[in-house]
């Protein structure tokens, strides 16, 4: 998971000690450092200035060497007392344009002015349509406190976005017209770019392993499965393109990927299953049918789930009971099994001819209880959505989870069983695509939600 590197800086007029009329320090030394205990132990990685800013130069340097840190994601401009705005707008402005997010913490009570200062100063940068997160908030407020957590967490998701690489190994799949992806509109909304590459390299790559590597890696699996693969060339295929997907990542560099997986490599070499799935349990973002929405999808839940990363089609949904069951085509993190399936997954095979005849190994589990989300990016009219909707995650009970397995017809592929917080109805209007990507976890929902507003991105929540 990530963790957001926030710097943490302390401003007011009325500083080093200085004393109100009635003999109290302007600045409650105890109220500063409740906060950044606060943020601490909220899992954020903190870096103090080193003194209270008050004027243009002092609001400068702390500025500017923030800015110039490649490693923060984030600031927390925390309110000692009251400010002149102009002596920090300037500057604010300019570590804006770095991209990195902006939080003014304002902490309630009388004493000190300190509303002053944090209302006049989110005022000043209202005036100049920069984007930050006010929040005024006690620090043992647990709420004000994840506010402020989500926005550093949802910058720092911007700044591990930035300046990347996904390598999309052939053309579109299935010839679906919702996941393809404009380049452009990539590097411009969160700096990536994207590298095709075609499938050819990694078949090559594939029939380079050696036999030993193929054995080393089948023996290892018995970590997340409850049987080994049997020793054939449907596992050696299914490994070699795991084993060798990664080597690419090694030698041309790119941190994502996704890949067309059939027509194509599906019926020339083997199905993907293996490898995604293995990708995904190593926490390796990735999709298949070089669906980039699904993609960033998964990148966004992949950095920020407890878990790894489920995708896969909404097979049925039920809108009274608001249950829905998402099916994948035998792709899905062995990690994620549950009790139901005895903690570990299984093997099965494709098992669809027509997409993908040379067949391949594949994931077989029912995915394990928890809380989570359902969410995805898409385009309307080619500008970027996100629907994001809360649920839970639950197995149904054991005597009827062979039936429910069999009601799709395909029942040894991977099972994931959900009970949506959402307006059904708006759900389904809203929906962007066949396809959803599941995240556990309890934050995720306000995480993206502030992650699209520092991007631009229209979120709908049905």
């Amino acid at each position: 998971m990530i963790t957001p590197k926030v710097g943490f800086i302390v401003y007011g007029v009325h500083k080093d000690g200085l004393l109100d009329p009635c003999g109290v320090p302007f600045i409650d030394d105890v109220i500063v450092a409740g906060a950044k205990a606060a943020l601490t132990n909220s899992g954020l990685n903190l870096v103090s200035h080193d003194i209270v800013v008050a004027s243009k130069d002092e609001t400068q340097k702390s500025l500017k060497k923030y800015k110039q840190d490649d490693d923060i994601d984030v600031i927390v401009l925390f309110t000692g007392t009251w400010v002149w705005s102009s002596h920090m707008l300037s500057a604010l402005r300019d570590f804006a344009k770095s991209g990195k997010g902006i939080v003014i913490w304002t902490h309630p009570g009388s004493q000190g002015w300190r509303p002053v200062g944090g209302l006049v100063l989110s005022a000043a940068m209202k005036e100049i349509g920069l984007k930050f997160r006010f929040v005024y908030g006690d620090a043992k407020d647990k709420k004000d406190v994840e506010r402020i957590v989500n926005y550093c967490t949802a910058s720092a998701l911007v700044n591990t976005l930035n300046m990347t690489t996904v390598a999309s190994f052939g053309g579109r799949g299935m010839g679906q017209n919702c996941g393809v992806a404009d380049p452009s509109q990539w590097t411009k909304t969160f700096g990536m770019d994207i590298d095709s590459r075609d499938t050819t390299q990694l078949i090559e790559t594939a029939k380079g392993i050696s036999k030993e590597a193929v054995e080393e890696y089948r023996q290892s699996l018995t970590q997340w499965f409850h049987e080994l693969p049997d020793d054939d060339e449907t596992t050696s295929k299914s490994i070699r393109l795991y084993l060798a997907m990664k080597q690419l990542k090694e030698q041309l560099g790119f941190d994502y990927y996704t890949i067309q997986s059939f027509p194509g490599l599906g019926d020339d070499y083997s199905a993907t299953c293996l490898m995604q799935s293995m990708m995904l349990n190593d926490r390796q973002a990735t999709s298949t049918l070089s669906d980039f929405n699904t993609l960033m999808s998964a990148i966004l839940l992949n950095e920020i789930s407890t878990e790894g990363i489920y995708y896969g089609d909404l097979q049925h949904i039920d809108k009274q009971s608001k249950e829905i069951k998402i099916i994948g085509d035998g792709t899905i993190p062995p990690s994620l099994a549950g009790k139901l399936s005895g903690g570990k997954a299984s093997f099965a095979e494709h098992g669809i001819p027509t997409e993908g005849s040379a067949g391949g190994l594949s994931v077989s589990l029912v995915a394990k209880e928890g809380k989570g989300i359902l969410a995805r990016l898409g385009r309307s009219d080619g500008k970027f959505q996100m629907v994001l909707a809360k649920c839970d995650i639950f197995e149904p009970v054991e005597d009827e989870i062979e039936r429910r397995k069999s009601e799709c017809g395909i029942p040894f592929w991977p099972h994931a069983f959900v009970r949506m917080d959402a307006d059904m109805d708006a759900l389904i209007e809203d929906w962007n695509s066949e396809y959803a990507c599941l995240g556990y976890g309890d934050n995720l929902y306000d995480v993206l939600k502030d992650f699209c507003e520092l991007v631009g991105i229209e979120v709908l929540l049905p």
